[in-house]
């Protein structure tokens, strides 16, 4: 008899149970029906951050190239044009934000980098309730996603829009210059002593190919190899491109850097001195002013398709 009750409750309760497992289920679906986890959250269209803090400075560039300069209360320590920029508050370099400057700027909204540097200082500030948007910004074919990026979390699509447009049409001025030119080899140099230069795998080769260029270097595994005095003759450069500061680019500075590749004189670059110091932030930003290293570049290799000298 014992048993028979024994029974008879256990049943009661797995009923009972059963019974509770279908109604949250239909719960759960109920309640699920209401997410959409395909599409990421959308900004509102009225969301127009008033304090935004710059941790790069090719951000900073992008930022002011949208209107935003007002809006913009503190920026990298390198972060230098516009000329605006200068003025900004600091906060740390790009190499080493600094936190503590970040926050005392009461930003509304960080705009970082993604990248071993940054990734932390933007994680940090996401764990702690504040607003970030990070851009990755390594190959040219980043540089576009990332306006339209910046567009939208800051309510200027319109201008993102307007801007990359421009950036389109100024490049197909310059290839319209160019036409069908003869590629000319280029030895890229990022650092003399010891000599590394650009590889293929990086957004300054693909500056080298849209302004009629071709590497001269091959395919290498590093972005950025050391090469040997051998590899120097070897690649038979018919340019060799130095970016430095804008401050360094004189006359004496140019007298030291031929006198550094004199080293190697049958070079063809060295041969016809064809050795060009040109604006290292210009060239090694990509941000807004890219199109402006494609046209230096470009009237460097070829001085006959445009109405002025290279520089």
């Amino acid at each position: 008899m014992k048993n028979k009750a024994y029974i008879f409750y256990l049943i009661l309760i797995v009923s009972a149970l059963a019974l509770m497992a279908v109604i949250m289920k239909g719960r759960t679906v109920e309640i699920l029906d209401h997410v959409n986890f395909e599409q990421e959250p959308k900004v509102a269209e009225n969301h127009s951050p008033q304090r935004i803090v710059s941790l790069a400075p090719n951000i900073t560039e992008i930022l002011f190239e949208l209107g935003l300069g007002e809006r913009v209360v503190a920026v990298s320590s390198d972060s230098d044009w516009p000329v605006e920029a200068k003025q900004k508050k600091k906060v740390g370099s790009f190499w080493q934000p600094n936190i503590e400057s970040i926050l005392a700027a009461k930003p509304d909204l960080i705009v970082s980098l993604i990248n071993e540097r940054q990734n932390s200082v933007g994680q940090s500030l996401k764990n702690s309730g504040y607003d970030v948007l990070s851009l990755k910004l390594e190959k040219l074919e980043e540089l576009f996603p990332a306006i339209e990026k910046t567009g939208l979390k800051t309510n200027s699509s319109k201008e993102a829009k307007e801007l990359i447009e421009r950036i389109e049409n100024e490049l197909a001025g310059i290839q319209k210059k160019l036409g069908n030119c003869e590629k000319v080899k280029v030895l890229w140099s990022i650092q003399n002593e010891p000599l590394r230069v650009v590889g293929r795998k990086t957004f300054i080769n693909d500056i080298i190919e849209l302004a009629g260029g071709v590497n001269a270097i091959g395919f290498t595994i590093q972005q950025y190899p050391p090469i040997s005095s051998e590899q120097v003759i070897a690649c038979s450069a018919d340019v060799i491109v130095q970016p430095v500061s804008a401050k360094e680019i004189a006359e004496k500075q140019q007298n030291v850097a031929m006198a550094f590749w004199s080293k190697w004189p049958n070079l063809p670059a060295v041969k016809n001195k064809r050795i060009h110091l040109i604006d290292a932030d210009i060239s090694h930003r990509l941000g807004p002013r890219f199109v402006m290293g494609v046209e230096i570049v470009a009237r460097i290799l070829h001085p006959e398709r445009f109405e002025g000298k290279g520089q």
